[in-house]
């Protein structure tokens, strides 16, 4: 199925399900790498930085290097710092999403800032929430890191960027750039950090509004697995198909 195929793989519901691997996953990740192939795990999460992705994976037996995992908090910051380097954000998010920025050479600010950027944060609060519009109002430009609007939590779901973001664009009367997938400017960023082409790499996922179709506009040979949240019923319900439906990275062949 995969000879000599770079891989681009999401985390959640096909490396892990919440805090517990996915059988199959580690000896997924290890044959990857008795093989040398690139491989990079993507999250459109932006409120962990990699090291703290790393630690959570080897905490649930999977051993990744922080080099290996790729956010969308990454991409927002290296897509503000293509548009208008070193600038000037005011964040809403954790360190994840902080630490991207600053590694740019962004400095952070409510002081009259040239983007408004939201994230995912265990604590936003109203007043945050008023700053970004009040702001955006004012002239900045409004980005945020994925259009998830919800994600799951041990009591939960729990509202994520998406929800926020059309709380903020319903009041300011201005829509968000979203950098995450399924936008394949996430895909291309990643498959840039990785240093490889998308005719060479496969994009592993188990959501088809976001992962498959990323990587279907991407013009990367995709791989839907039926271990997260989609059922094989559920393809039939959209435009596009993954080129490969496998029960779980179990079922890939290198």
């Amino acid at each position: 199925m995969t000879p000599g195929k770079n891989f681009i793989t999401d985390m959640d519901g096909v490396l892990l399900r919440g805090n517990t691997p996915i059988p199959g996953a580690a000896e997924f990740i290890r044959a990857l790498k008795d093989s040398d192939r690139q491989y990079l795990v993507l999250t459109n999460n932006p409120a962990y930085t990699p090291l703290d992705l790393a630690h959570r994976l080897r905490s649930s037996g999977l051993e990744i290097p922080q080099e290996r995992i790729f956010t969308s908090a990454m991409a927002t910051a290296r897509f503000l710092q293509s548009q208008r380097p070193n600038g000037t954000a005011y964040v809403i998010g954790e360190s994840g999403l902080t630490e991207a920025i600053h590694a740019v050479g962004y400095v952070i600010t409510d002081i009259d800032p040239e983007y408004v950027v939201l994230g995912e944060t265990h604590t936003y609060n109203i007043t945050q929430i008023t700053r970004a519009i009040r702001l955006i109002v004012e002239g900045a430009r409004f980005i945020a890191t994925n259009p998830d609007a919800s994600g799951p939590s041990e009591r939960g779901i729990v509202p994520a960027c998406g929800a926020m973001a059309a709380l903020i664009e319903k009041a300011s009367g201005k829509a968000p750039f979203f950098v995450g997938k399924p936008n394949p400017l996430m895909m291309r960023t990643a498959l840039n950090y990785l240093g490889v082409h998308s005719e060479d790499t496969i994009m592993v996922g188990d959501r088809m509004d976001t992962d498959i179709v990323a990587g279907v506009e991407s013009g990367m040979e995709t791989i839907l697995v039926l271990s997260g949240v989609t059922t094989s019923e559920m393809v039939e319900q959209f435009p596009y198909r993954p080129t490969h439906i496998v029960n779980s990275v179990a079922d890939i062949a290198l």
